[in-house]
């Protein structure tokens, strides 16, 4: 196990050369909560600032006044555990990267957001859950760096809590571009290209 965790963390150095990369400048009002699991993909403090770049990104791109208040989760866990939840909410029984449980329904998110950007209650966005295990097994299957992988999942479930989707091809064009657009101020290549490429 040492030597599993040693090999595929995202250490808290490769963490902070992504935010280095791209100083967004944050979202003081943004209260983002972490459970770091076994710390395997990278401390607690490391990863909560990943998660407030990456989110404070997303809420650039999509125009939300930096006086925005919200709330965010994101808890770092095992297949066991995601596979559970993978089933209990979605019918399939076995682990997967990341599921995102929206605190807002997607027609009144953006309504909800602009409203907390002018002294409105703060918007509770919602939770992110992600199974490290799966992380570092695709990163690998993928050839990319977990860190990378690991940033574009967490854009990937932040788009999910305002709203988009990928059921439809119209809808995973939109949604794609936005992560391609995002990651790309991170010096993060298209994830797509890799796991297209692979599968």
């Amino acid at each position: 196990m040492a030597d599993f965790a040693e090999n595929s963390r995202a250490d808290d150095n490769a963490i902070f050369s992504i935010i280095d990369r791209m100083p967004i400048g944050a979202y003081p009002d943004l209260d983002v909560d972490v459970d770091a699991g076994n710390e395997i993909l990278g401390s607690s403090e490391a990863l909560q600032a990943l998660l407030c770049e990456l989110a404070s990104a997303v809420l650039k791109k999509e125009g939300v006044p930096a006086s925005f208040t919200g709330e965010l989760y994101a808890r770092f866990t095992d297949n066991a555990e995601m596979q559970q939840l993978n089933k209990g909410f979605r019918g399939k029984d076995k682990p997967t990267n990341i599921l995102s449980f929206p605190g807002v329904e997607p027609d009144q998110v953006i309504a909800m957001m602009q409203e907390a950007a002018f002294d409105g209650p703060p918007v509770i966005l919602g939770d992110l859950v992600l199974a490290v295990p799966v992380v570092i097994s695709e990163a690998g299957d993928q050839k990319k760096p977990v860190i990378h992988h690991l940033s574009h999942l967490i854009v990937h479930g932040l788009l999910h809590l305002l709203g988009y989707d990928h059921i439809e091809d119209d809808e995973a064009e939109v949604m794609e571009a936005k992560e391609r657009e995002i990651l790309a101020d991170f010096d993060i290549s298209d994830p797509y290209l890799t796991e297209r490429a692979d599968g």
